[in-house]
């Protein structure tokens, strides 16, 4: 017995070591509770790749009884975040039942694929085996044709009873969806219903009581730190105000930056309005004194000088009123402007000697009868290097006359 005992001692020492290194780790030891672990606990409970872990834990810290007043908030968020993963695991399976779904519509249609092909096959065989076709065959070659019919044939029948029992048991599904004669299945969906409806209710309950659990430590929470939050709620206001009036300030600010700037673009207007008023009085002037030098010339020296004043005046008022129009001419406005342009061109081009202003306004009146000789005297006033003024005669015989003149005044440009 003694060598028995020390002979399979080594045997049995080998089948110790051997079941101690087949038996499972051991779990990883549960950490202990605080304030910065349930902060990463929380995070791994939204995690659905960490949530069974997480999940362990937080069962094994209510079991310890870490649940206090303190930590009640911390407790109670970890739970609903666990609730909510209800939510996404139902999600899940909706979506895996869809994919079911999928894979059973996109088989049913492979199949049905897979027997149309099947029965093709088929009416090939059955249209060779006919006589027009089947005396032309050897023996071999119509054995081995009508081998492969009739396994095509089985094949082929063997598809038709799958695919038909596939939609066997969608019709069954159907029908037991829709039907609603049956009172015992009324009675048992109404009994699950009213069970998921009370389950809800239970659910819905308890969470209302923790969340009165919670509020209720929040409460005292509250009161401790008033002091505290009434200073930071004054702070926050009066932060709130500062900036509400630093933005209103910079509103204010640009509004008078744009209103100063519109000012100065007036007053500059307003000076140059006044620069070409004088320009203009002193040009009046200056016309009146040789207007009337030009009639004392005409009566001392005859009717040739006066012309020759009167040509030079007219050329000086002409080339005034190119300076000016160069600095204040704008474009032409519309088409009709450039109309009237072209006629007048036209005409006074065929009239060399220039044309007064109401023999020009005559012949545009048998065109457009709504245009006045002021439209017509401003629209060749804007244009002196085209059109320009010229007076002839003397006394009661002065006359102005507009010429065309654009072939000289391109030279000019």
């Amino acid at each position: 017995m003694i060598f028995i005992k020390f002979s399979f001692c080594p045997y049995f020492q080998f089948l110790w070591q051997a079941g101690g290194r087949l038996r499972p780790p051991s779990p990883p030891a549960i950490m202990h509770y605080s304030e910065h672990e349930a902060a990463l606990l929380a995070e791994k409970l939204k995690d659905d790749s960490k949530f069974s872990e997480a999940i362990t834990v937080l069962l094994t810290w209510i079991e310890r009884g870490e649940v206090n007043r303190r930590s009640a908030n911390q407790f109670y968020s970890m739970v609903q975040s666990a609730n909510s993963h209800v939510r996404r695991l139902m999600n899940e399976k909706a979506a895996h039942e869809q994919e079911m779904e999928q894979a059973k519509e996109s088989f049913k249609n492979a199949l049905t694929g897979i027997l149309t092909q099947f029965e093709q096959i088929v009416a090939v065989f059955n249209a060779s085996t006919r006589q027009k076709a089947w005396d032309h065959f050897s023996k071999a070659q119509r054995k081995n044709i009508d081998i492969w019919r009739k396994h095509s044939e089985e094949l082929r029948n063997a598809h038709s009873e799958q695919l038909m029992g596939i939609r066997r048991e969608e019709e069954m599904e159907m029908s037991d969806d829709d039907s609603g004669d049956n009172p015992s299945k009324k009675l048992r969906v109404d009994d699950s219903a009213l069970a998921a409806q009370a389950y809800a209710l239970k659910e819905e309950n308890d969470s209302l009581r923790w969340q009165l659990d919670a509020y209720r430590n929040e409460v005292e929470l509250l009161k401790q730190e008033k002091g505290q939050l009434f200073r930071t709620e004054e702070s926050l206001t009066k932060d709130q105000q500062l900036q509400f009036l630093q933005q209103t300030m910079q509103g204010m600010q640009q509004q008078l930056l744009s209103i100063q700037e519109e000012l100065n673009n007036k007053k500059s207007e307003l000076e140059q309005a006044k620069e070409e008023q004088t320009h203009t009085q002193a040009m009046l002037k200056v016309l009146q004194e040789q207007l009337k030098s030009a009639k004392e010339l005409a009566e001392i020296n005859g009717h040739d000088e006066s012309q020759e004043i009167n040509v030079l005046t007219v050329a000086l008022v002409n080339q005034d009123r190119e300076k000016n129009s160069e600095k204040r001419s704008p474009g032409l406005k519309s088409e009709k402007e450039a109309l009237l342009i072209g006629i007048i061109s036209t005409f006074l081009h065929v009239h060399p000697f220039g044309a007064n202003i109401e023999y020009l306004w005559s012949y545009m009146q048998q065109l457009d009868s709504r245009i006045s000789a002021n439209e017509i005297e401003m629209l060749l006033m804007r244009l002196p290097r085209m059109f320009k003024q010229e007076f002839t005669g003397v006394g009661a015989t002065l006359e102005k006359r507009w010429k065309f003149c654009a072939f000289e005044g391109i030279k000019t440009i």
